[in-house]
């Protein structure tokens, strides 16, 4: 009995190194769109007070966790049972991302932000504060939603000739690693003044290295948090476009010779573009639809 015990522990050795060989191959392949999910989720989560920072960033990755555990089984059942509707809810998710992307363009040429709707005098209220934390917050779940899609159907698709029992081993940790790696980032990357004040604290008045990598990490911040922006929505073009060029055959044989991160851009930006004009119009004809049915 003792030998059929060291039998099962072998067999379980055997199988965790399976797995983690097989997870390695699946970090490769979604390596890029974790980029693109560390550099959307940055930005998301700064430009709060220092004091909530944390709090936030907090609250997004227990919202991303919480998009883990409802997207794993439902991609696992669609690919069983209905894998042609994988496609479709790829091409959706891009398709929203697209059109984040481009609507974060558009508001930054044609601001139509808050401001205009609060009070000045209601602008720096904790009501209005939290309004603007929480919109915040439910956006960033909801991006990393579909982000979150992208890579366990690219982590699924490594597996897919893999047991059961495999591909449920491998997609789980890469989803889970994935979520603590990139809001781990997005930690030191929004606290990185802190740390900047502590090594200058450590410096104690003497202008050595420890005080100069310190303030070149606080004055580093604000360039860094002003550049997340740009960077996550170049991130959501590319990550929209590259879904459409691997999943739609059109796209894949569009814009053929030029590299293929301009041909992601392009066409992300395209998509979002036509998908913020249909919601534009269908949004405009739903207020004057409803506004003539009050009137």
């Amino acid at each position: 009995m003792a030998s059929g015990f060291f039998v099962l522990l072998d067999d379980i050795g055997v199988l965790m190194d399976d797995v983690l060989v097989m997870s390695k191959i699946s970090a490769k392949k979604t390596a890029g769109i974790l980029a693109d999910d560390l550099a959307v989720n940055a930005e998301k989560a700064s430009g709060f007070s220092s004091s909530r920072e944390l709090p936030v960033l907090w609250a997004i990755t227990k919202g991303s966790f919480l998009n883990k555990l409802i997207i794993l089984p439902f991609v696992f059942l669609l690919s069983a049972f209905l894998p042609s509707a994988i496609l479709v809810v790829l091409v959706a998710g891009g398709a929203y991302l697209a059109f984040e992307g481009v609507e974060k363009i558009a508001d930054y040429f044609f601001p139509d932000n808050i401001a205009s709707v609060i009070p000045k005098s209601e602008l720096l209220s904790k009501q209005a504060l939290f309004n603007l934390e929480t919109k915040k917050i439910k956006s960033a779940v909801l991006t990393d939603f579909i982000l979150s899609i992208e890579i366990i159907i690219i982590a699924l698709g490594t597996v897919v000739n893999e047991s059961m029992g495999m591909k449920l081993a491998v997609v789980t940790i890469i989803s889970m690693v994935a979520t603590a790696g990139v809001y781990g980032m997005v930690g030191l990357i929004v606290r990185m003044d802190d740390l900047g004040y502590k090594l200058v604290k450590l410096s104690k008045g003497r202008k050595n290295s420890l005080y100069f990598i310190g303030m070149g990490l606080v004055n580093a911040l604000p360039l860094v948090i002003k550049s997340l922006s740009v960077v996550g929505t170049v991130a959501l073009l590319l990550v929209s476009g590259g879904i459409f060029v691997h999943n739609v055959s059109f796209f894949y044989h569009f814009l053929e010779g030029i590299p293929s991160m301009l041909k992601d851009l392009i066409i992300g930006a395209s998509v979002g573009t036509l998908t913020l004009f249909v919601v534009k119009l269908f949004k405009k004809i739903y207020d004057t639809t409803f506004k003539s049915r009050e009137s």
